[in-house]
């Protein structure tokens, strides 16, 4: 089973960012559009940035974790979309 970390960005005027991973990145993009997905990220259209693929769960938390609390990466990723 694979797992990614995925960046999305907000389609509404303020851009905003979340960030998090999945096994299913489609089914996870559809469920942040409808309002079912994280908290955070209801209300807001998202479209989708940046993505990475990796073979196990703990590397793709490990992952998360490390692109969440770079802001300087984040920032990178938003501004070159």
């Amino acid at each position: 089973m694979s797992f990614y970390v995925y960046m999305l960005k907000s389609l509404n005027k303020k851009c905003v960012t979340y960030v998090g991973y999945t096994n299913n990145l489609s089914n996870r993009i559809k469920l942040h559009n409808s309002g079912k997905g994280a908290k955070f990220t209801r209300g807001r259209k998202w479209k989708l940035i940046y993505k990475e693929k990796f073979s196990t769960k703990n590397q793709a938390i490990s992952r998360e974790y490390y692109i969440k609390n770079n802001r300087t990466l984040r920032n990178y990723i938003k501004n070159k979309t």
